[in-house]
């Protein structure tokens, strides 16, 4: 049965992650995470699309104090002191839901403590108790992009199995701490990313590495196991508790009819779905052998991985959106860069001030693949526009361009709805500006709030309404209806 509308429940909000907002990077008992090791690099200096990989030696000189580098992700824009004003705004513009990540090296300094660190689970009790106070329901990712330093340090990361327990041992602590104060939750964010930034996705280290995607795919399938063992120990715990994976989706498409554009085009969309595969089928598909073979790619399973995999599946499917991307066959082509994909340009689409292509209509196309693909329930919990915003003279901000970009991707959901998508929520991505993922930039932002902060971690941290703060009040009141 389709609908004409968004479901009653819907899920308005909007999306963070402590390493980009919460700051504090070193109060509370906080130890340090691998987030807190990228440094800012401008746009000048850049060599590549993002700056998120780091070394050992990096990693020896910082801790060494012989960097003189600056590290935006350690502060962020001080969600840990102004989380109380921030919910506020989230509220006056009536959010359903506030999509946070707790910091793993807040609960567990080292990632293998014994016991966990208490002043920061009290932080995370005030952040849930206030977004209790304005019925905003949280959305917590337990890993986003927030490894333990000790845990890459002394185990290279997700590469070593002992991991597992460690990641059990944290999710089962906030779990008893919050389980009648969150309901929904993600295991891993962008979950495929470890393919492409081993570092930011796993806290794995690769430089000395002769196969670094053997190295990717093994930390892999330890997240999978521990995903789908979380899975289990939240359904013990609570049972009305909702687990989800998390993807970064980019649906590839063909540049030309040319069978070997459309074969890419396939191999690329498998490449990027085998995560979710996994999550909600329990099972490596078979698609993927070929590739581990010609890859020289051999994963490490322990006896009943499998059996794990394939009985604890997650409840719903989230993803990120920014962007689709195609691919040719052909090596001369203008390039463009995205979400740390990449493909060539699509003559048919825009692209933002960061040459990321804007493809609404893609959205609705990614919504109906993943839907008849598993027929779970799905959650945007990432999309949005970075963009450079202006502040007028009387301190207005005028982001017309941001409310263009998400009307018209809002517009796409409904029609995905109307197809027959089952859809929980949507939550746009920095809501609140903070600290860009890819590139360590203030400058390129998302939010319906500005902060007063730029790239070199100047400014008063205040916070103001854009245009499309007032906007999105209406979207969510009048539950997608009013879009002008």
């Amino acid at each position: 049965m389709s609908t004409n509308g968004f479901r009653k429940d819907f899920l308005w909000g909007g999306a963070t992650a402590a390493n980009q907002y919460e700051g504090a990077y070193n109060e509370g008992g906080k130890g340090l995470s691998t987030a807190d090791m990228v440094k800012f690099v401008p746009k000048e200096e850049r060599t590549g699309g993002h700056a998120l990989d780091v070394t050992k030696e990096e990693i020896k000189e910082i801790l060494e104090g012989k960097s003189t580098a600056t590290f935006p992700k350690r502060f962020g824009t001080d969600f840990y002191h102004r989380y109380k004003e921030d919910i506020a705004l989230l509220a006056e513009m009536g959010f359903k839901v506030f999509r946070i990540s707790i910091n793993w090296a807040r609960i567990f300094p080292n990632g293998d403590d014994t016991e966990p660190n208490e002043e920061g689970l009290a932080f995370y009790d005030k952040v849930f108790d206030e977004c209790m106070k304005f019925g905003i329901e949280p959305l917590v990712t337990l890993s986003h992009y927030e490894t333990p330093l000790g845990l890459t340090l002394n185990y290279n990361g997700w590469t070593d199995r002992r991991v597992i327990d460690f990641f059990l041992n944290y999710a089962e602590t906030v779990f008893k701490r919050y389980k009648d104060k969150v309901k929904y939750w993600l295991t891993f964010n962008e979950i495929n990313i470890v393919t492409m930034s081993p570092y930011t996705g796993a806290g794995v280290l690769t430089e000395d590495a002769e196969n670094s995607l053997q190295l990717s795919y093994q930390a892999a399938h330890h997240q999978f196991v521990a995903s789908a063992l979380t899975t289990k120990l939240a359904r013990e715990i609570n049972p009305k508790f909702q687990i989800g994976c998390m993807l970064a989706r980019s649906t590839f498409y063909p540049e030309t009819n040319n069978p070997e554009d459309v074969l890419l085009a396939q191999h690329e969309n498998q490449l990027n779905l085998f995560f979710t595969d996994v999550h909600a089928r329990g099972e490596y598909p078979s698609y993927m052998n070929r590739y581990f073979e010609e890859k020289d790619i051999h994963i490490q399973k322990e006896r009943g991985d499998d059996e794990i995999l394939k009985a604890y599946t997650v409840d719903f499917i989230s993803f990120s959106y920014y962007m689709s991307l195609s691919v040719s066959s052909q090596e001369n082509e203008a390039k463009v860069s995205g979400n740390l994909f990449g493909g060539v340009k699509n003559e048919y689409l825009e692209t933002s001030d960061w040459g990321w292509q804007i493809d609404p209509v893609g959205l609705r196309y990614t919504l109906n693949d993943l839907y008849s693909r598993y027929q779970k329930p799905l959650f945007i919990v990432e999309n949005g526009l970075g963009a450079y915003d202006k502040v007028e003279e009387d301190g207005s901000i005028h982001d017309d361009y941001r409310i263009d970009y998400l009307r018209k991707h809002i517009e796409q959901m409904k029609e995905a709805v109307k197809d027959g998508v089952d859809l929980l929520g949507y939550t746009s991505w920095g809501c609140i500006d903070l600290v860009s993922a890819s590139t360590s930039e203030m400058s390129k932002r998302y939010g319906f709030v500005y902060v007063d902060q730029d790239d070199f971690g100047n400014g008063s941290l205040d916070r103001s309404r854009k245009d499309s703060f007032y906007w999105y009040k209406k979207v969510i009141e009048s539950n997608g209806e009013d879009l002008g």
